[in-house]
């Protein structure tokens, strides 16, 4: 493991100057605004437990303001009139901001979120501006249907912008999770207000005032750090919101669904997480095999909803792969994120810590077999070693629950038809990988698992034309691809009769 470099100041590091702290007030209507009840809360550095400073808390009363500009907005402003090449062209120089601005937004993920700064600017800030990108070109292409109706009537299909959405996002990947909702909202016509994680509120605000500098007109993108019961809660109540996306965890979201629903039955989409299987077969490449068990369950230290915390190896190769697993495990360079030689951060917040910490612990009590890892690394920030079990079985709580940690389960198979009855025994239904060479396998193995994407010889591919969400538990909707911009709009019929027409 590599060693762990703090310094005695959240703000200076030995590897990376920490840029000052520009945005922490609520954007509401296209300016930073003190909250109502005048409270902040902290934002802590998971890297030295350190506080970064100090943001407004938004409560009921804020999303209440935030919520009336961007009705504002949407029923009087230029945002969903505008031609939607127009709305194109903000989108793209908003995209441009960030690209100029990558390295500061960047920092402020890793030091909020503990995530990998390298990560943070080669691959999902770029991959939230790819999605941005994307919809953009999507802006000019929403198009209705001309339907052909029995008898003298002509009729079409208009794609309408739902109107005003409320997303709250998860604190794991904020700039992913912010674009990949705001996106195909903006793209669509619809103003939005967003809560980012009271974890991670730094690059949201940053964005924000981003889309200001593009000409994003006022009230369309409104920001509001603050807690779920409050904050949170008002979104998914509010009766001037016309739909709401969540991402988080099945627990909240039955109370976003609950609270839609005793509202004004506002259309949900929820995406909450999963448990997914990765399956090794016999005929795989066995190096290449144990290199995506590693980054499918390490990467983003395993708070990724798609991790690959159950592994499925089949018995033929089992014990080798199991060897070269934990060698390659104990390898695994935890360390400040911004080292470059670093391969996993800081767990995100103490919570999150503990509650590893805790399942490791059922793991060992419930009888499965600690090969490596379990344990705390250096005195300070949220540190933990890469954990491998073997001998699980189905029924213990690390196969079962999601532990949003670097803790794989790692299991036995004989016959794809037992593959397939254990990958699909859990509540969710998010993600699945395959590892094998033969081709009738990677068919009926795809088609079995109950799961919104599968993998095959690959893991954690996405891209913003890939419809993303899940099964089961998991929750439902999707993001990303078309089927994200068609959640956003709403499909509406219209009839009109026809007089003397030469055919019908």
């Amino acid at each position: 493991m590599s060693a762990l470099s703090h310094s005695s100041n959240a703000h200076n590091n030995s590897f990376f100057t920490i840029p000052t702290i520009k945005f922490t007030k609520l954007f509401i209507n296209g300016h930073f605004v003190h909250s109502i009840s005048g409270r902040t809360f902290e934002t802590i550095d998971p890297r030295t437990e350190e506080v970064i400073g100090r943001v407004s808390e938004g409560d009921k009363e804020d999303i209440d303001v935030a919520v009336a500009a961007a009705r504002h907005a949407f029923d009087q402003g230029p945002w969903p009139r505008m031609p939607a090449s127009e709305r194109a062209k903000i989108m793209m120089k908003w995209a441009e901001l960030i690209d100029e601005n990558i390295e500061e937004v960047a920092a402020l993920d890793t030091i909020d979120a503990g995530k990998l700064y390298y990560f943070n600017k080669v691959a999902e800030i770029p991959s939230a501006t790819d999605a941005l990108r994307y919809y953009a070109g999507a802006a000019d292409k929403i198009h209705g249907n001309v339907l052909k109706m029995n008898g003298d009537f002509h009729a079409y299909t208009l794609m309408e912008p739902i109107g005003v959405v409320g997303h709250i996002i998860p604190w794991n990947a904020p700039s992913l999770s912010f674009f990949i909702k705001v996106s195909p909202c903006l793209a669509a016509g619809c103003t939005m207000v967003l809560k980012p994680a009271e974890q991670t509120p730094l690059s949201a605000l940053f964005y924000a005032h981003l889309a200001k500098l593009a000409g994003i007109p006022d009230g369309v993108l409104n920001v509001v750090p603050g807690f779920g019961p409050t904050a949170g809660a008002a979104i998914s109540s509010h009766m001037d919101i016309d739909a709401v996306s969540f991402t988080g965890s099945v627990e909240i979201g039955r109370e976003v669904m609950q609270a839609a629903a005793r509202s004004n039955l506002k259309p949900v989409s929820l995406e909450l997480g999963g448990k997914s299987p990765l399956i090794i077969f016999d005929d795989a490449d066995i190096d290449k095999a144990v290199d995506l068990a590693l980054i499918g369950i390490m990467s983003n230290k395993g708070e990724i909803c798609v991790a690959s915390s159950r592994v499925y190896v089949q018995e033929g190769i089992y014990d080798e792969f199991e060897k070269k697993l934990v060698e390659k495990a104990k390898t695994w360079a935890v360390g400040d994120p911004f080292d470059p030689k670093s391969l996993q951060g800081p767990q995100a917040d103490k919570n999150q810590l503990k509650k590893i910490l805790s399942y490791i612990e059922h793991g060992k009590r419930e009888g499965a077999t600690l090969l490596t890892g379990g344990n705390t690394v250096g005195n300070k920030g949220y540190y933990i070693e890469p954990t491998i079990f073997s001998n699980v079985k189905e029924d213990m709580l690390i196969a079962q629950e999601e532990i949003f940690g670097p803790v794989l389960a790692l299991m036995k198979f004989k016959t794809m038809e037992e593959a397939i009855k254990s990958a699909n025994n859990t509540k969710y239904g998010l993600a699945a990988g395959i590892v094998t060479k033969n081709l009738d396998t990677t068919n009926t193995m795809s088609r079995s698992i109950r799961a919104g994407i599968v993998w095959i010889n690959c893991y954690f591919n996405v891209g913003s034309d890939v419809p993303f969400g899940g099964y089961k538990m998991s929750g439902f909707g999707r993001d990303l691809g078309l089927e994200a911009l068609h959640k956003y709009l709403q499909v509406k019929s219209v009839v009109t009769p026809i007089h003397n027409s030469p055919w019908l």
